[in-house]
């Protein structure tokens, strides 16, 4: 059949490929599953309802729910309609959904859970555009989201047809709010078009099919996940949805899941456990374990090391990598990696570790993916984030910025036209605010952001992300940020990882206090020193780190530091933190 609205995704994988299990969840213990014909019956009889509650065409509905079947069939009940999803992160303020419902104009709300709608019913007093709150788990005094499928239920789903075939690719399908790091969010308007041009541009590089699972805890309501959702409904894959973030190590091992995605903070966290876990071995087992770490960061995909290299290495994956695929359910072929840098030591010892991944890039505005490395490891250049899928074009400007260009640039941002201007130029350029090169003519290698680099008072550019990965290369090293604009040199921030200075305190019999006492104490910020003073060797003279302060907090998108895709909010740390800061200046 022919695929040319995101809604039709759910016909073709009943006729292609029905999955007994297309979407599942755990409910008090057990996993539930839903069929693919489950999945339709419910998303028919939601929109129906949705119908009996006089919404329509181009009317906005607001999601916010950690990932859920429930998030799914509701997303398809509103687009068979015509109607346009306002997703929304269950972590954003009342103050951020107080002004999402009025710009977007939401007409009904469905949330998850008691917590979300207190959070909702007081982002909506005095407002008379929501008309409806619904909720996923029975609340009291709230009406479930079940009332809305009894509404449609007994209707004919053949109503729905006309109103299905009158959505063209060009229809908005969702409105995204981004919240970036400054400013009021702004509504990005993807459409059906956008979206299922993501979808088949990255089709044939998925080797995943229909014989598959897949494990997702990344937010539905951030476009990244919500892409790789309607590409596993293409091809058929089922998805298991994880409890919460805290029980996907247990998931994992559960779902045995052939394929995830994740961000780079999640894998630097499972090699940063595995690592730890090196430190306790003893003897021989101590000695194997480091010697197999030591092979992993000198792989390459893109060059045959010899045969004592690939000798050693089909050792080291007998006897130690295979306990680390083992803690990832065994089955893992891919795992796609996106919404920040990965450090290429991590991609290094994945891969040796026979755990490909596939670092992609990206923005809310293109649907998401510009480009991905390849699951075929000539197809893969590590340090970079792949070539630019099928439809897709990428070139540099003069200033280094990376522009695109096709099928996957949004429409606009809703309401704001001269923003729109802005960010796509009259030749449907659309200018993405990072920089970057092209290796080879075609992998695409991001350096930094256009806006995030600062100059120096000796007139130099520095490119805070290129040393912070550097910097968190280090076991002991969580958060970091680099200052120094219009200062004579460049100074940074650090949040230790407590975890990774527990174990090296426990190794150097140093006892530990307090995370607070500790930073405080003269060999530790020693070996802070000696950490930094290693990640200046591989940088030029005027990029070095001259001066640091050790914070005794983690940022957290809920203390404010971080947006709700872990990236940090530069202003607002430079803002609290600015003693501190300037105290390495004085």
């Amino acid at each position: 059949m022919n695929i040319s609205r995101i809604h039709d995704l759910l016909p073709h994988q009943l006729q292609k490929y029905p999955q007994p299990d297309c979407l599942a969840a755990k409910v008090n213990g057990d996993w539930v599953k839903y069929s693919t014909q489950d999945v339709q019956d419910t998303a028919n009889s939601l929109s129906l309802g949705l119908l009996k509650l006089g919404l329509g065409k181009n009317d906005k509905v607001a999601i916010i729910s950690m990932n859920r079947p429930e998030w799914v069939m509701t997303d398809f009940g509103i687009q068979q309609i015509g109607g346009i999803s306002v997703p929304m992160y269950p972590t954003i303020t009342v103050e951020d959904y107080r002004y999402i419902f009025n710009d977007a104009e939401v007409k009904v709300v469905f949330v998850a859970d008691q917590e979300l709608y207190n959070k909702v019913v007081a982002a909506t007093m005095g407002m008379e555009s929501v008309k409806e709150i619904y909720t996923f788990d029975k609340v009291q005094g709230a009406k479930h989201w079940s009332e809305v499928i009894e509404l449609g239920k007994n209707d004919d789903p053949a109503k729905l047809e006309p109103l299905k075939a009158a959505v063209t690719p060009d229809d908005i399908l969702t409105l995204i709010y981004t919240s970036g790091t400054t400013g009021s969010p702004k509504g990005v308007m993807l459409t059906h078009g956008n979206l299922l041009s993501n979808v088949t541009g990255t089709v044939p590089y998925v080797p995943v099919d229909n014989r598959h699972r897949a494990l997702s805890f990344l937010p539905l309501s951030h476009i990244f996940e919500r892409m790789l959702l309607y590409l596993y409904m293409r091809i058929g894959v089922s998805i298991y949805y994880a409890e919460s973030i805290e029980k996907v190590a247990e998931n994992l091992k559960e779902v045995q899941p052939h394929v995830f995605t994740t961000v780079p903070r999640l894998l630097e966290k499972v090699y940063d456990k595995i690592v730890a876990k090196g430190l306790e071995l003893t003897g021989i087992k101590r000695r194997l374990f480091f010697w197999a770490l030591e092979l992993g960061l000198k792989y390459d995909t893109r060059e045959d090391q010899g045969w004592w290299y690939n000798k050693q290495l089909s050792l080291a994956n007998k006897l130690i990598f295979s306990k680390w695929r083992e803690a990832l359910g065994g089955n893992v072929i891919a795992i796609v990696s996106g919404g920040a840098a990965l450090q290429p030591r991590l991609a290094r010892v994945f891969w040796s570790a026979n755990i490909r991944v596939m670092e992609g890039y990206g923005l809310t505005e293109t649907s998401p993916v510009i480009a991905v490395n390849r699951w075929e490891p000539e197809n893969n250049m590590i340090g970079t984030v792949g070539m630019a899928i099928d439809g897709v074009e990428v070139k540099i400007a003069d200033d280094g910025e990376v522009l695109s260009r096709g099928p996957h640039i949004m429409k606009g941002y809703y309401k704001k036209p001269e923003q729109t201007a802005e960010a796509i130029d009259a030749d449907g350029w659309f200018h993405t605010g990072d920089i970057g090169e092209l290796i080879e003519g075609k992998f695409l290698k991001i350096t930094d952001r256009k806006k995030e680099m600062f100059k120096t008072s000796g007139g130099k550019y520095i490119a805070p992300q290129l040393i912070e990965n550097k910097l968190k290369e280090s076991v002991v090293i969580e958060q970091v940020m680099v200052v120094g604009e219009g200062q004579k040199y460049a100074s940074a921030l650090v949040v230790p990882s407590f975890l990774g200075l527990q174990d090296y305190c426990q190794f150097k019999g140093i006892p530990y206090t307090t995370d607070a006492e500790m930073i405080a104490k003269p060999e530790i910020i020693d070996k802070f020193q000696r950490e930094i003073e290693k990640a200046n060797e591989n940088l030029a003279q005027y990029e070095t780190i001259k001066k640091f302060r050790l914070l005794p907090k983690m940022w957290t998108i809920e203390s404010g530091e971080l947006t709700p895709k872990l990236s940090v909010k530069r202003r607002v740390i430079a803002t609290k933190f600015k003693d501190l800061i300037d105290s390495m200046y004085s």
